[in-house]
């Protein structure tokens, strides 16, 4: 698993190089058919990684947000996102990131956050830890460790956009929202690091796609942290409904399903 390691951090610095050169710069952007936003910096960050991929592991599958799935039928999986957040990169925040997960038999084995223009980077192994690189590239690497909140009304909730929700799920983010100390909008992936980190407790999300999670599922659980559909399930296949709650505790947890369970 060190090599694979070793190379998704190859695949964070190329990327961030290319987005760092195209942030906050004239270009064009256009609406993808589910009018989400797309540019030249998404298409060819994902392109690059995909030549990288190819280059080293010739037999692996690719699954990415702007060019599709490339199965080879390897048991190895790469899935990207090259620009999560492509909103906030558009509008000049810092704080969207780069998606990278290796999945063995469908289940993420790595998963990385990199934030590029703050240098940032949350790395998770299944089972075993969760890193938070911190001033790229010199920073020292820290342990990321949940936090221990086990109440709602003591939690700090984030959530990208209050415009994910549809009508049926909007009035349960709302009662969780209602009763939580502190809500904030607007991190995409940023957050999720933030609750590896400890800083904040509670994520919860709606309209995602696989492509969307992979990478944060060993992010948050290898910190001690949760993460699951509305319902409860962990598996994020094309069932997937695509919400999403991740918490600090088992606890934590066990109210927001409470509140947020629609079946």
């Amino acid at each position: 698993m060190s090599e694979y390691l070793k190379f998704a951090h190859e695949l964070a610095d190329a990327s961030g190089k290319i987005i760092r050169k195209y942030f906050r710069s004239k270009m064009t952007v256009e609406d993808k058919a589910d009018d989400s936003p797309v540019t030249v910096a998404d298409r060819l960050t994902e392109t690059i990684m995909r030549e990288m991929i190819s280059k080293k592991f010739p037999d692996h599958d690719i699954l990415g947000e702007e060019h599709g799935y490339q199965p080879k039928g390897s048991k190895w999986k790469w899935v990207l996102d090259p620009i999560d957040g492509t909103r906030s990169f558009v509008a000049g925040m810092p704080i969207f990131g780069t998606l990278i997960c290796l999945l063995e038999q469908e289940i993420p084995q790595i998963g990385m956050i990199d934030i590029p223009i703050l240098q940032e980077r949350w790395c998770g192994l299944r089972k075993k830890e969760s890193i938070f690189y911190p001033n790229l590239p010199d920073g020292k690497p820290l342990a990321c460790k949940v936090s221990n909140q086990q109440k709602i009304e003591q939690s700090i909730l984030y959530s990208a956009d209050p415009a994910m929700f549809n009508n049926i799920q909007k009035p349960y983010f709302d009662q969780i929202a209602a009763q939580a100390k502190l809500v904030r909008f607007g991190g995409d992936c940023y957050s999720y690091g933030l609750l590896a980190s400890g800083h904040i407790d509670l994520v919860i999300e709606a309209d995602l796609k696989n492509y969307d999670v992979m990478a944060l599922v060993p992010v948050v659980e290898s910190a001690g942290g949760l993460i699951s559909d509305w319902n409860g399930n962990s598996s994020f296949d094309d069932k997937w409904d695509g919400c999403l709650v991740a918490t600090a505790s088992p606890e934590l947890h066990k109210q927001a399903l409470g509140l947020l369970k629609t079946s």
